[in-house]
């Protein structure tokens, strides 16, 4: 289908689910704009496209091996004048290829490994540049599962979507309503929760080969005293010169590796 007008309905929707975390949560649906995170979404959750003329014919190969060759014939894909793309793209420079792509339900349990569980607990992360980093971090690390705190910044907004590069397709992220009764029921399970606090003992001293989560903070205050009581152990990143701490992506990649290089 052919569109024209900015004042289409799709492409209101568009620009509805790109700015407001609320109608995404309630439409159930997420943007993946690029054609690099286009060619890693599952087949399956991709609800509609929507392409720049331009892009069509520049990207025509990657549709087909998504879509399937009668791709121009699915009632849920969309041709527009790249100047109208520009109109919903949330990028500067628009690459003219951008999904609706269905959210999958995660659930705790999943995460949780009978011998390897390794989980990332985060509070109240705010930037979305920070958790994007921690999501792809967490596949590169062997991460199970991720943990978030509800009142963190939105793990579907475009820019966290962007900046996983396509880890948020294959990373389980459970959103918890209540941290600290999750936190009880990881630990319920065996898995022994690490907190990272300034007041922690070195991580470099501990020995991470089985069950364990760590607890991850707010970028400006850290983790909260409710959800620091919640830690078996708290543990900190040794630090040289006036440093106190580091960026939390930052921080979460140093702990990662170190779990990942004890497990090796």
């Amino acid at each position: 289908m052919v569109i024209t007008s900015a004042s289409n309905e799709k492409l209101k929707n568009v620009k509805k689910l790109s700015k407001s975390a609320k109608e995404r949560n309630e439409q159930s649906l997420y943007i993946v704009e690029g054609i690099r995170m286009f060619r890693e979404i599952p087949r399956d959750d991709i609800v509609s496209l929507f392409v720049s003329e331009n892009a069509e014919e520049k990207y025509a190969d990657e549709i087909v091996s998504v879509l399937g060759e009668s791709y121009k014939d699915r009632d849920n894909y969309y041709v527009l004048p790249d100047k109208l793309f520009s109109g919903i793209s949330d990028t500067g420079t628009p690459q003219g290829i951008l999904a609706l792509v269905r959210q999958r339900e995660k659930k705790l349990d999943n995460m949780l490994c009978e011998d390897n569980t390794f989980l990332l607990i985060i509070e109240k992360l705010q930037d979305p540049g920070n958790l994007g980093t921690i999501i792809r971090t967490a596949e590169g690390a062997g991460v199970t599962g991720i943990v978030i705190s509800s009142d963190s910044v939105d793990i579907y907004n475009p820019k966290v979507v962007r900046s996983t590069m396509g880890s948020i397709f294959r990373v389980p992220i459970y959103v918890s309503d209540n941290l600290a009764e999750d936190i009880s029921l990881i630990k319920e399970k065996g898995v022994t929760v690490y907190g990272a606090h300034l007041k922690g003992k070195n991580i470099y001293d501990r020995d991470f080969k089985g069950a364990c989560a760590f607890l991850i903070g707010n970028e400006g205050n850290g983790l909260s005293e409710e959800v620091s009581a919640t830690a078996d152990e708290l543990i900190k990143i040794p630090m040289k010169g006036k440093v106190e701490s580091l960026n939390a992506a930052t921080s979460t990649a140093v702990i990662a590796y170190e779990v990942l290089r004890q497990r090796i």
